[in-house]
């Protein structure tokens, strides 16, 4: 309970700071005060074992140990994100103050959609989120493609909000007593039930859109590159983690029960969430644009959590949010800070600046899923979930191939930077940020080489 308060109240707190002082400095500074504070309060809840505000709510939020877990990864990330990309967020636009705030009240909604034990707050928590995003999308007022890309993602999103509202209308109809609890729905259901089944294929679309999951991804790219880019690294790693734990919230508490009857939708929309994620990305001549695919590409991997539905999936959902979100987030504070984001533009990056370079490589690495990388097991443990059920075989062979495909569009930034001459570009890159890209770099590293410890050290119960 403490992220939620907290979130929302910070959000408040950055918005009388735009109004209380001019300087962006201070208005940043006060923001990652908030995040710290954030982070330190979700230890608290995660340690205690209980909120540290004691509200009752009726059930409608249940703070078990894995969202609070996922939680704490998120507002981690969510600092490394400030930290290096805070001074490019205050030169977005003069409403500095209102972009923090926005954020603040996007990991209030992140919160709730981690806790939710209804589909009432599953709605308010997936609202929350995208509600702030679309103003972040189009913050950038001289940029007509920031503009066309907010009004894009609107209607898409509220197209896939009505989706999501029918489904819970089909689904509380389809309970024998009228709930929205979602630990009730399936018993009380049945799994035999048209209408039940109706409910469940429109929130899996729904979702699926929220994710970014093929057939349903088509806003992506567009919405991807049009808005800032620092806004970006946001929506691609926490935004989109946060609907993949909502996502196998759900399906394990509502829907586990009926498994084997919606296995095949998820395997299908994995398939083509990987093969045009993948394919897409290789023709793409923007690294901008080719990270909104593989992002893509990315959501098919973390799809197989919600295929199979036991640990080993559970892990490497976690695993899989830390690595890709600190590996998107350090990529993308490099990208910010250049003026060509064409892959030429990397053209003899190692040369003029090998700090960035170097750190750039193992983000890259991380993302390919090259060994010693937490990618790396992010992604073996994805496929080993599904080896574990025994069906799907073809879908991990199927997901190999597609990550070797997606080595060579990591590799075409990596061989720009190294083994091909460019001119010397002006990147503003002070010492604190060559640290902080370094500290990021070895925490990927850690990953890959002990990816145990993130799950072992936190000692996970699992929903």
């Amino acid at each position: 309970m403490n992220a939620i308060i907290i979130s929302a109240v910070w959000g408040i707190v950055m918005m009388f700071s735009g109004l209380l002082t001019s300087n962006k400095s201070t208005v940043r500074y006060v923001a990652i005060g908030g995040i710290i504070l954030l982070f330190i309060a979700n230890l608290m809840d995660l340690g205690m074992g209980h909120p540290f505000f004691s509200i009752d709510t009726r059930r409608m939020l249940y703070f078990d140990t894995f969202p609070l877990v996922f939680n704490a990864i998120a507002y981690g990330c969510t600092l490394l994100y400030f930290l290096l990309s805070g001074r490019d967020i205050e030169q977005v636009g003069v409403n500095v103050a209102e972009y923090f705030a926005l954020i603040f009240f996007v990991l209030c909604g992140v919160a709730i959609a981690s806790s939710f034990n209804t589909l009432l707050m599953l709605f308010l928590g997936i609202e929350i989120i995208s509600i702030p995003l679309y103003i972040l999308t189009g913050s950038n007022k001289k940029n007509l493609k920031s503009t066309e890309a907010s009004l894009k993602y609107f209607l898409m999103g509220s197209f896939s909000t009505g989706i999501m509202l029918l489904g819970i209308t089909f689904l509380y109809g389809a309970s024998s007593k009228g709930t929205f609890f979602i630990d009730e729905i399936s018993l009380l259901g049945g799994p035999a039930s048209p209408l039940f089944m109706a409910g469940l294929l429109l929130l899996l679309i729904s979702m699926a859109f929220k994710v970014s999951a093929a057939p349903f991804h088509f806003w992506t790219p567009d919405v991807y590159d049009g808005a800032p880019t620092v806004f970006t690294s946001f929506m691609a790693t926490i935004v989109k983690a946060a609907v993949f734990i909502a996502f196998i919230r759900l399906f394990f508490d509502s829907f586990g029960e009926i498994q084997a009857r919606w296995q095949i939708f998820i395997s299908i929309i994995i398939a083509a969430t990987l093969f045009i994620g993948n394919l897409t990305a290789v023709f793409q001549q923007s690294v901008k644009r080719m990270l909104a695919y593989s992002s893509i590409a990315q959501a098919g991997f973390m799809l197989f959590a919600i295929l199979t539905l036991n640990q080993i999936g559970r892990d490497g959902l976690l695993l899989y949010t830390a690595a890709y979100s600190v590996a998107t987030i350090g990529i993308f504070a490099i990208l910010v800070r250049m003026k060509d984001h064409s892959f030429e533009g990397f053209n003899g990056l190692a040369k003029h600046h090998p700090v960035l370079a170097a750190t750039n490589t193992v983000f890259l690495l991380s993302l390919a899923g090259i060994p010693l990388t937490g990618g790396f097991f992010a992604k073996f443990y994805m496929l080993a979930a599904v080896v574990k059920t025994g069906q799907s075989l073809w879908l991990v062979i199927f997901a190999v191939l597609c990550a070797a495909v997606s080595i060579y569009y990591y590799f075409r930034v990596i061989q720009a930077m190294y083994f091909k001459d460019g001119e010397p570009q002006q990147i503003d890159s002070p010492v604190a940020f060559r640290v902080l890209l370094v500290i990021a770099a070895l925490i990927i590293l850690i990953l890959g080489m002990f990816p145990q410890w993130l799950i072992n050290t936190l000692e996970i119960p699992y929903i």
